[in-house]
C-alpha cells in the first residue's frame, strides 16, 4: 500500500486517532475472542463500535472494544487499542482538529 498522505495531511502514528481509517491495512493483534486474533484486511467501513474489513473477498466485522489493532502505514506498524477509538469516525476526526 502506498503512503497515506497528500499536500494537506499525512497519517502518522502521532495523529492516526484523528483520521479516517477506511482504506488502511489492519490486523488484530489482541482480542478477548481468540478467534479474531490474526484477522487482517483493509478497513472498508467503520461505525462507532466496529470496523468492517475485507480480505480476499471475505468481509468480517470486528468490535473495537474487544480488540487491539495494528495498522500498517507504509511499512510503519502502529498499534491502536480499540477502546481509544470508540467513536464515530466523523466525531473522532472533528475532536482531533479542535
Amino acid at each position: 500500500m502506498e503512503m497515506i498522505e497528500s499536500k494537506c495531511y499525512r497519517i502518522t502514528k502521532e495523529n492516526i486517532l484523528g483520521h479516517e481509517m477506511i482504506g488502511l491495512e489492519v490486523k488484530v493483534i489482541f482480542s478477548t475472542d481468540p478467534k479474531r486474533i490474526g484477522a487482517k484486511g483493509i478497513v472498508v467501513d467503520e461505525t462507532q463500535n466496529t470496523f468492517v474489513i475485507i480480505n480476499n473477498g471475505e468481509e468480517q466485522t470486528l468490535p473495537k472494544k474487544e480488540c487491539e489493532f495494528e495498522f500498517d502505514l507504509n511499512g510503519e506498524k502502529v498499534i491502536v487499542k480499540g477502546n481509544e477509538i470508540l467513536k464515530r469516525s466523523e466525531d473522532r476526526t472533528k475532536e482531533f482538529r479542535n
